[in-house]
């Protein structure tokens, strides 16, 4: 089968490998790249103490280039999306990680049985503000600092032909709102996507879900949990 993965490149790389693992061909089409702001982390850092909790494994990525500034908030305890973030968390020397496995009102839900004191969110730019929204519903006191922004790359049409040449994918891989939004404003393939039922529109969440242009809703399948593991296993 050959899968599109609209992912940014870092990330793209890793789950080319997974799918060449289960048999099927990967095509990488990066539509976001991360500009990492590691000064606002660390200084984030330095001014907080408590739980940290972070909805993208791109938060954990900012934080890896830190160095020595981030050997003494190793012992904090943080508050993943996704077993896959919660791990890339422990490599980096976290001793004390939990995960949720579904979205951010669900890591929310989690922070609040847990009751820290307080709470820095790592996030990017742009998000969906779930996760916050729960905060708020639950009366959890928290702050927050960007530390990376997903700034927009478009491709050039030799990239999207060399991509489309040999005809369109079997399946498509969404992994964000922002970046579904992305792939439908492309010129080249969305006027014959609409014609090309049989490619499955395989999304993250319900969230990007939204995202695709209502003339295709029926080829969109949704993952069971907000992880990629979940994801593939759609294919």
């Amino acid at each position: 089968m050959r899968v599109l993965v609209t992912r940014p490149a870092h990330s793209a790389t890793r789950t080319a490998q997974r799918l060449r693992d289960m048999g099927h061909e990967p095509l990488l089409l990066p539509l976001r790249q991360p500009l990492h702001d590691g000064d606002a982390a660390a200084g984030a850092l330095a001014a907080t103490s408590g739980a940290i909790a972070v909805t993208s494994a791109e938060a954990i990525r900012v934080l890896s280039a830190l160095g020595e500034q981030l050997h003494p908030h190793l012992a904090r305890p943080l508050f993943a999306v996704g077993e896959t973030t919660a791990e890339e968390a422990r490599s980096l020397g976290f001793q004390s990680v939990v995960s949720s496995q579904g979205n951010g009102r669900d890591l929310a839900d989690l922070v609040a049985a847990e009751k820290p004191s307080t709470l820095l969110y790592l996030a990017g730019t742009p998000r969906a503000e779930t996760f916050e929204r729960r905060l708020r519903e639950l009366s959890i006191h928290f702050s927050v600092a960007e530390c990376y922004r997903m700034q927009p790359t478009v491709p050039d049409s030799a990239e999207i032909d060399a991509i489309f040449a040999n005809g369109y994918p079997d399946a498509i891989l969404f992994y964000s709102r922002q970046t579904t939004e992305d792939f439908f404003r492309l010129p080249e393939p969305r006027p014959a996507l609409p014609k090309q039922s049989a490619i499955r529109l395989l999304c993250l969440s319900e969230a990007v879900a939204e995202a695709v242009p209502a003339a295709l809703k029926k080829s969109v399948e949704i993952s069971p949990m907000a992880d990629e593991k979940s994801l593939l296993s759609l294919l």
